[in-house]
């Protein structure tokens, strides 16, 4: 079969040289889009990661696909319905890196309560005093893991060996697993109210749409935390900067933003009319990474080496067995 995979690094190009020997791939650094689906019209399976948006229009010029193979876990980024119309088979990465992601979450939560990026800005500027650096102790803290999936549990089982007190919310509840990890389900109200750093670990969806709005925001402790590295669209990115404003907040620790592929295209944005209309998008991301309370990475909480080697794996395998006629981690376009 013909293979194209897009967003893909030269390690990751020998890897799957060597997993599918009896395939013709083609390698590229950049997302798939319109501009450049041409050349590879011809392809049957199409590889991205979360930067491609397949939607109807690219799909259009890829008139022999079967299968789209994400190398994600979200899949936010194809069009299921128009897919579903095409008989074009998804597949995604459902497990490759929960404890990556926890690890991620944990660095985002102790750089907040010990200060350390404005540690890090104040020795840059040649300034070693303590002052404005103090921190504070997450044992005895709540933490409230809003989505207990893969990540969530691993999240939790980090913050019990901090000595932290958990509650949680999801719509499905494992008492069981509650039981042995020492954790307790409670409303999303409740885990809001109650909680001193919130974190989210919750897919992205219709039900999930700024599921943390202004309203749900003022339920949050005065001073508490909001840690997000599962989709920025599940934070109302205007109401965060006004709990920050207004010192609702304490801070924010955000692998993910609302509309960060704005901030990632900035230059290109900035030089095309046609795309003023997004500028506002954009000015409120500055002024939410602009603040002194929040820390950014660029949706780097996947990003180890394991995970992406995990990614690869899954991926290969995804795609041998849906050339052999027994496809598997099949996205189900209905949910």
């Amino acid at each position: 079969m013909k293979i194209a995979f897009f967003e893909i690094e030269s390690w990751e190009r020998r890897y799957l040289r060597k997993q599918l020997q009896a395939h013709e791939l083609r390698f590229y650094l950049e997302p798939v889009s319109l501009d450049n689906a041409e050349k590879v019209r011809d392809i049957q399976i199409l590889s991205t990661f979360i930067d491609s948006h397949v939607d109807q229009l690219l799909l259009e010029r890829l008139p022999e696909l079967k299968m789209v193979a994400t190398r994600s876990t979200g899949f936010d980024h194809i069009d299921l319905n128009e897919c579903k119309r095409r008989s074009i088979v998804i597949s995604n990465v459902p497990s490759y890196g929960e404890n990556t992601v926890a690890e991620h979450t944990f660095g985002l939560i102790l750089s907040l309560s010990r200060n350390l990026c404005n540690a890090c800005v104040k020795r840059l500027t040649g300034d070693f005093s303590m002052r404005g650096l103090t921190g504070f102790d997450l044992k005895g803290k709540t933490l409230g893991v809003v989505g207990t999936g893969r990540i969530g549990l691993h999240v939790i089982k980090i913050a019990k060996g901090f000595g932290m007190n958990v509650l949680a919310y999801d719509a499905r509840q494992n008492e069981l697993l509650a039981e042995v990890l020492g954790f307790a389900y409670v409303s999303l109200e409740e885990l809001l109210s109650q909680s001193h750093i919130v974190t989210l670990h919750v897919p992205y969806n219709e039900h999930t749409h700024h599921l943390i709005n202004r309203d749900r925001i003022r339920l949050m402790k005065k001073g508490a935390f909001l840690i997000n590295t599962a989709r920025g669209t599940i934070v109302d990115t205007e109401a965060l900067v006004e709990a920050l404003d207004s010192k609702n907040i304490g801070g924010a620790g955000l692998d993910v933003l609302e509309g960060e592929e704005l901030v990632r295209e900035e230059k290109a944005i900035l030089g095309d009319p046609n795309k003023l209309e997004v500028l506002s998008g954009l000015g409120i991301n500055h002024i939410l990474l602009s603040k002194p309370n929040v820390i950014y990475t660029p949706h780097i909480a996947f990003y180890s080496k394991e995970a992406l080697e995990r990614i690869l794996g899954t991926t290969a395998q995804n795609i041998v067995a849906f050339a052999s006629g027994n496809p598997r981690n099949v996205v189900d376009v209905n949910q």
